[in-house]
């Protein structure tokens, strides 16, 4: 758990690199300070915001804005994503959200603090989506391209020391669609979040000496320590600092470094001086020598010492001083073997973090950042992957101070030219080469900070359609010009980390005339999203896929950078089996989402090659390509949803497998009102043994359970209510299950639906089955496109009708003894008559025999029933479908009392 006191500072915004951050919550009105030299006013209240277009006097001082919206920074109007059922339990529904992209107007006036005057003033913002432009007092400070990423302006020359000044920031978030769009070369180009805007994290005044730690070092804090050796005995940290004189006069100026421990000793300290021509920015470099050295060992011992760097004048008196944590620590990273940190190895099991979430969009503040980071922690993750873009300082504080290994990245995904283009602008490699640097010198002295991203899936080819891409020709834009260039600055910027690249489609089954680029050499480090059993394969095609990956570079490290599947947490399944799943569609059971990633873990567990794994995602995030699930504008891939009230199972499997807590749940909760009496009950847990109870009765124990998993296979079902209560050790989990009187006696089987549709009378999916293969004659969704539903003759359950099992198959159902009516629905999906012929037996007996659907519905897409009185014994009912010619084929079976 995070300490108070750590929470306490955290929010007041004194744990940071370089200077403080202002929470969004606090409320402060005196500047802080770094000892007596720097001082800091954070710019949270007294905001005016205006969405849209504005008069061309807005930002004239006397520009009245009276009748603009109060707010507070940090700030977004976008609202997007929402949930389908219970709107009335969600800030976001259909009528709430705002998926508005362009200009943001924000009006602010403010006086200099007395602690500020004589001082140099300058405008610190740590991010605003996805350009800003600055006026103060009428005068234009800067412009700002990108909006992940802090940047300071010096507004010395323009600010009032006394009586009020009048801000002015023009935010900019429109899509950068078009050649003249004023974000149309601005990374990102496209992707699947959704590019909120507005001042959504902290702006600042700074108060500094005209000599002064530089502030115009792209957003970093104007030093960069890395630390050149470690080991038990010795340690040795090399500091750059830029220091900037702003005055015309030459001046001499001191730097020094110290380590500090945490018992306020210093470990280690080393001084230079500087001679600064006026108005010259100078970098001095120094070696901290630190004996016996406490490291930095991730979640086992996240070690910070403070870093202090002190700019005097050459009588001693302070000018300038940045103070920032600082973990010791090397990192090593084997092809083979994985990654070593300070020669230990340590198996980086992670997620993917996009940081928005219900009610807020990215207007975040620090608690709500330390709140995902705790839950995260509590399910075991050890490395995040900070996904598509440049996070803010907060998260990385916290995963310095957790022990937390991160993969930052630069949002180039999927797109580096716009339509039609085959090469990408000068000014969009200037952006992407800005970004990049910007990323290093803001988060280099983190500790946590394992790898530069240059990429995210730039190499799907030819593979995406040419209404999207304007090729009709086939050709693509080669990445790799764009690719070189980044991986330069990398290297240039920071020599002490490798960079990085997530791949999508490297070895992957495509068509004929699909050219997919390899650009995973591109970088240093390599990583695969991959989805098998989501969007193309089976799950156990991935081992074998991320085998071959290593074999073709077996001197590059790999990781998994996503795997997962969407998961609605009102939809549910019977059986993960039953039927295709339909990956951009609504059918996503949660049930489905689990299965998937019990899969995947089984498989990266036994590749001890694979230097870290981060599944997709940890929490459902705002998108507005997808129409999935039981959503509308959200991926629902996370394990937890959109506004963190519901952990779903797939959770609690991880948190079984990856943290010592002791862990005991029951899947399947949120599927309360039962289709079947019988079912299999599946419980995570890390228990020595478990036990499960059904309304107080054991139904027995499981110890060394597979992967964490402990199943009761052909659990009886009572009607009415059913409590199942888990136990291991003092751990216990319940759920409550209804079970209808209807559901007790009956069955009814959707064949081939892994969600069973809507009908007169109440299905489930399809289960029991043994052979076959599943399919439908819906057309499946598309991103956005909703499916197209099959047009089925003969039945008022169209929707049950058009699903089905072909092949050689049967079905063992669970029933009481006693006399039943079977009723079988066939549908011809495309097969004239004569093509399949099939008998079906209940128990061994026949009660359809030389079945010729298309011939007797008279063509295809027609419903046809056939009804049979069998009488079951020995508690279960076998229904075999045997082919006489063709596949066998069913839609529905209803098995009724």
């Amino acid at each position: 758990m995070m300490t108070d006191r750590f929470m306490r500072l955290l929010v007041a915004g004194t744990l940071v690199s370089g200077v403080p951050i202002a929470a969004a919550r606090a409320q402060v009105s005196t500047p802080s300070a770094q000892g007596d030299a720097r001082a800091s006013q954070p710019l949270t209240t007294g905001w005016r915001f205006h969405q849209g277009d504005a008069p061309a006097d807005v930002t004239a001082e006397g520009f009245d804005d009276a009748g603009w919206q109060a707010v507070t920074v940090p700030h977004s109007w976008n609202r997007v994503g929402f949930y389908r059922p219970d709107p009335q339990n969600h800030i976001h529904r259909a009528e709430t959200v705002d998926k508005t992209q362009g200009l943001g107007w924000y009006r602010q006036r403010f006086a200099v603090p007395a602690a500020m005057r004589g001082k140099r003033i300058w405008l610190e913002f740590d991010a605003a989506s996805r350009t800003a432009s600055v006026w103060l007092n009428g005068r234009k400070l800067g412009d700002h391209a990108g909006g992940f990423s802090r940047f300071r302006l010096d507004a010395t020359d323009a600010v009032r020391k006394s009586g009020d000044n009048v801000l002015v920031v023009r935010t900019d978030n429109s899509v950068p669609a078009g050649k003249d769009a004023a974000t149309a070369d601005i990374l990102p180009l496209t992707g699947d979040f959704f590019v909120h805007g507005g001042l959504y994290r902290p702006v600042r005044l700074i108060a500094v000496d005209p000599i002064h730690v530089d502030l115009s070092d792209s957003g970093g804090s104007g030093v960069f320590a890395t630390t050149a050796s470690a080991s038990a005995t010795a340690a040795r940290i090399d500091v750059r600092t830029r220091v900037a004189n702003a005055g015309r006069r030459a001046g001499a100026a001191r730097i020094t470094a110290s380590l500090i421990d945490a018992e306020g000793r210093v470990a280690a300290s080393a001084r230079s001086s500087l001679q600064l021509a006026g108005g010259a920015t100078q970098e001095g470099a120094l070696v901290l020598d630190v004996a016996d050295p406490h490291r930095w060992q991730g979640t086992d011992d996240p070690y910070l010492y403070t870093l202090s760097v002190d700019v005097t004048d050459p009588r001693g008196r302070l000018l300038d001083r940045v103070r920032q944590p600082f973990g010791i620590r090397t990192i090593r990273i084997d092809p083979d073997q994985g990654l070593f940190l300070n020669d230990r190895h340590v198996s980086l099991h992670g997620v993917g973090y996009h940081q928005d979430r219900e009610g807020k969009g990215w207007a975040i503040d620090a608690a709500d950042v330390a709140a995902d980071v705790a839950i995260m922690r509590e399910m075991g993750v050890n490395a995040i992957r900070l996904t598509h873009y440049q996070h803010g300082q907060t998260i990385h504080d916290l995963a310095d101070r957790y022990g937390i290994l991160v993969w930052d990245e630069i949002p180039l995904v999927s797109a580096w030219t716009r339509r039609g283009e085959l090469e990408p602008r000068a000014a969009l490699v200037d952006n992407a080469r800005q970004q990049m640097r910007e990323l290093i010198r803001q988060n280099g002295n983190h500790p946590s900070v394992v790898t530069w991203g240059i990429a995210n899936e730039v190499d799907f080819g030819n593979s995406f359609p040419a209404f999207l891409t304007g090729f009709a020709d086939g050709r693509t834009p080669d990445p790799m010009p764009l690719l070189k260039t980044l991986q330069d600055v990398a290297h240039a910027e920071d020599p002490s980390r490798r960079t990085a690249l997530a791949t999508c489609c490297e070895g992957r089954l495509f068509d004929d005339k699909v050219t997919i680029p390899t650009t995973a050499n591109a970088a240093d480090l390599g990583g695969a999203n991959r989805y098998f059993g989501w969007y193309f394969g089976i799950p156990g095609d991935l081992g074998p896929h991320l085998d071959l990956l290593h074999a073709k570079r077996p001197q590059q490290p790999l990781s998994v950078t996503e795997y997962g599947a969407g998961g609605a947490t009102t939809i549910h399944t019977d059986d993960v089996h039953g039927g295709p799943i339909d990956s951009r569609g609504r059918v996503q059971p949660e049930e489905y989402e689990s299965y998937i990633h019990e899969e995947a873990w089984k498989t990266l567990k036994a590749r001890p090659y694979l230097w870290a794994t981060f599944l997709w995602n940890s929490f459902d995030f705002a998108t507005t390509i997808r129409a999935e699930g039981d959503a509308q504008d959200i991926n629902t891939k996370g394990l937890v949803t959109y506004d963190r009230a519901i952990r779903k199972d797939a959770y609690y499997f991880y948190k079984a497998n990856w943290s010592q807590t002791p862990t005991v749940h029951i899947n399947g909760r949120r599927y309360v009102d039962r289709a079947y009496p019988v079912t299999d009950v599946r419980v995570y847990s890390n228990a020595v043994s478990t036990d499960l109870l059904l309304n107080g009765r054991s139904l027995g124990t499981r110890s060394g359970c597979p992967d964490r998993i402990c199943v009761w296979q052909n659990v009886a079902l009572a009607a009415g209510s059913n409590a199942l209560v888990a136990r291991g050790g003092t751990t216990e989990d319940r759920v409550d299950w209804t079970l209808s009187a209807d559901a007790a006696a009956n069955v009814r089987i959707d064949a081939g639906a892994i969600v069973p549709a809507p009908a007169t009378r109440r299905f489930g999916s399809d289960a029991f089955f043994t052979g076959g293969t599943a399919g439908t004659l819906t057309k499946p969704a598309d991103y956005g496109k909703p499916a197209v539903a099959a047009v089925i003759a003969g039945t008022a359950d169209a929707a049950v009708a058009a699903t089905y099992r072909e092949g050689r198959f049967a079905y063992a159902i669970p029933l009481a003894d006693g006399r039943y009516t079977v009723t079988v629905t066939f549908v011809e999906p495309a097969l004239a008559a004569g093509a399949r012929v099939f008998d079906v037996t209940a128990d061994g007996k026949p009660i359809v025999k030389g079945l010729d659907i298309a011939r007797q519905a008279g063509g295809t897409a027609k419903a046809l029933t056939r009804s049979a009185v069998v009488t079951v014994r020995g508690g279960k009912l076998d229904l075999a479908f045997v082919p006489a010619k063709g596949d066998a084929i069913v839609s529905g079976i209803e098995i009724v009392r």
